[in-house]
């Protein structure tokens, strides 16, 4: 199932609010900053599986009150804020379900031995040559 084709807009809230920083008038007339709010435990569309998954790998994005939040204010206009806050839910939510590959054990081949051992036996050499002789 990809995370992409599922339908989240009826479980997200967002709001948009007056961006901080620089931008003279446009910052103080426009309400350009959006915040998008996601209530994990109340959904309907997660399993519990997914939903424990979440809390565990986003748990910085997530309140107090199972609630998580992402904010944008990257861009002038509140339409791109909201298409950078929609995007960002997919990835979070993308890397939340994803599943690392077991790593496989592996020994070192007989090739990257020698070349190891040969790289000790160089460096070794060159530290007996600096030393002091005896003349």
């Amino acid at each position: 199932m990809n995370i992409r084709d599922v339908d989240f807009s009826s479980e997200f809230y967002l709001s948009a609010s007056r961006s901080s920083g620089a931008g003279g008038q446009n910052v103080n007339k426009v309400s350009s900053k959006v915040e998008l709010s996601f209530d994990v435990a109340s959904s309907v569309i997660l399993n519990e599986v997914q939903k424990s998954l979440v809390f565990q790998k986003l748990a910085p994005f997530i309140n107090k009150d199972g609630v998580l939040k992402i904010v944008s204010q990257a861009d002038r206009s509140q339409l791109g804020n909201k298409q950078i806050v929609i995007a960002r839910f997919f990835e979070l939510l993308e890397k939340a379900f994803h599943r690392e590959k077991k790593r496989i054990k592996t020994k070192p081949s007989k090739a990257s031995k020698r070349r190891r051992i040969e790289g000790k036996k160089k460096l070794s050499e060159k530290k007996t040559l600096r030393s002091k002789t005896d003349w």
